[in-house]
């Protein structure tokens, strides 16, 4: 089932859009600027990427999909995102320079979340359904590789490079049936929040010996607080009276 185009307007609100990465940290006097986007038109939602203001359709615009992230690399502009194919199951996808690759064969409903470039390596993250539960995944160069066992929905949202250490941010559901906020560092995973309240980590990223993750978890009273992890260390920064969710972290 195609995901509300409510929830899609609530999703673009939160900067689904990426700022340019560089090779080497330095942002350029004249910078060009990259945002990934998807445009909704009555019911069909068109993956986009920006450059500098104008628009570029990474899709044929008769099908329903969704551009989550950019990443620059030299020359080149990969996209992650999805696209529902004509069996109305959602393929992960990564765009290179506008031309589409499938990451998923489109039997079981896929999506990718996240794209990181490290040297001539590509990096996705998302998540596959098994047809019964979502597991979480990472493509490196196209192959995929599960995070979890399947057994409990999990969810990739975030994939981060630094040195020979890939790390991802996501979810996983307990025996409990409750969200936990996760992080995999080189496919071992690790638990931010202790599983006895809803929580999600949508975010990662690494500056030196030192890994930062953005979240949410639930107080006692079911409300959504953000969240920071540093090291594993979790600070609020929400004091949990209204809603709130942290997507995106960076550190200069």
């Amino acid at each position: 089932m195609k995901p509300s185009l409510l929830l899609l307007a609530l999703l673009f609100l939160l900067a689904i859009g990426c700022k340019k990465h560089t090779d080497n940290g330095v942002i350029p006097n004249n910078p060009d600027i990259y945002v990934a986007v998807a445009e909704i038109n009555g019911n069909i939602a068109g993956a986009k990427i920006w450059k500098n203001g104008m628009a570029q359709s990474l899709n044929a615009g008769s099908t329903f999909a969704i551009a989550h992230s950019v990443y620059v690399s030299g020359s080149d502009v990969y996209v992650a995102g999805y696209e529902y194919n004509n069996a109305n199951n959602a393929v992960a996808k990564l765009w290179k320079n506008g031309l589409p690759q499938s990451l998923t064969y489109g039997t079981r409903r896929a999506q990718a979340n996240s794209v990181y470039v490290s040297g001539s390596d590509v990096y996705v993250a998302g998540y596959e359904s098994n047809g019964n539960n979502y597991v979480a995944k990472l493509w490196k160069n196209d192959l995929p590789q599960s995070l979890t066992d399947g057994s409990k929905n999990a969810f990739a949202k975030s994939v981060y490079v630094s040195g020979n250490d890939v790390y991802v941010a996501g979810t996983e559901y307990n025996n409990a049936n409750q969200a936990v906020a996760k992080l995999w560092k080189n496919g071992l995973p690790q638990s931010l929040t202790d599983g006895t309240r809803r929580a999600q980590a949508n975010s990662v990223y690494v500056s030196g010996s030192d890994v930062y993750v953005a979240g949410f978890e639930d107080n006692n009273a079911n409300q959504a607080v953000a969240k920071l992890w540093k090291n594993g260390i979790a600070q609020s920064l929400s004091d949990g009276s209204i809603y709130a969710i942290a997507n995106s972290v960076f550190v200069k």
